[in-house]
């Protein structure tokens, strides 16, 4: 097992992690997260090799991708970076790409009930202003869970929040800070339910983020 402990707050600089060889050839990965070696929950960076190919499956408990770099590929079409899925129990699908990717994977966490299959390319979706310097996208939403696309200008005022169900961030692009330290891009955060903090942009960022599923904890505030 590897950071299944949800109570706790969890950060990594994935840049500085190796790469650990998957069962098909060319594709890699950076374990983040993970109930066994290749089965059940699993949150990874995943680099596909120029060429490199899975033959067809579904995932049990679905599949969650966020296309990070380069061009990601199956059945459907071919997905360039920034592109958002949500693939449910059901669907299934021989995932390749011909010029390599990078990709954030996370595997059988969905609810039970959440069933929608999902494929947003997010620079083209509909931004919310929150206040000047930072706005969101909604990509996602079922039950107390939510996936936004998060973006912030470098200095622009920080937004104090709490994480009831918890809540993972991923830096993409710039660099983020809050109370706790400073996250350059390829960081993952996992904050854990209960906590808060108030995160802001020292560089202009770009950040995925997920919260309200990770279960519920009195709000301590802390980390």
């Amino acid at each position: 097992m590897l950071n299944m402990d949800f109570t706790q707050r969890v950060v990594l600089d994935t840049n500085a992690l190796s790469w650990v060889p998957s069962p098909k050839a060319g594709v890699w990965r950076k374990p983040l997260a993970r109930a066994e070696a290749e089965r059940g929950h699993a949150t990874s960076i995943v680099r596909y090799d120029a060429g490199a190919s899975f033959t067809g499956h579904n995932h049990p408990g679905g599949e969650e991708i966020l296309v990070l770099q380069g061009t990601f590929s199956d059945e459907t079409g071919d997905f360039t970076a920034g592109t958002y899925f949500r693939n449910p129990l059901g669907f299934r699908h021989a995932p390749f790409s011909q010029h390599g990717c990078l990709i954030l994977v996370k595997l059988h966490q969905f609810q039970a009930d959440d069933d929608t299959r999902l494929a947003i390319q997010t620079q083209q979706g509909s931004w919310h202003e929150v206040h000047h310097g930072l706005r969101y996208q909604l990509l996602h939403q079922h039950k107390d869970e939510q996936v936004v696309i998060v973006e912030s200008a470098a200095g622009a005022p920080g937004l104090t929040h709490s994480h009831a169900g918890g809540e993972e961030i991923y830096v993409m692009k710039g660099v983020l800070k809050d109370e706790y330290g400073t996250y350059p891009a390829g960081t993952w955060l996992r904050q854990p339910p209960g906590s808060s903090h108030c995160p802001y942009a020292v560089e202009d960022a770009l950040l995925w983020v997920k919260s309200g599923h990770l279960g519920t904890a009195p709000n301590t505030g802390a980390p």
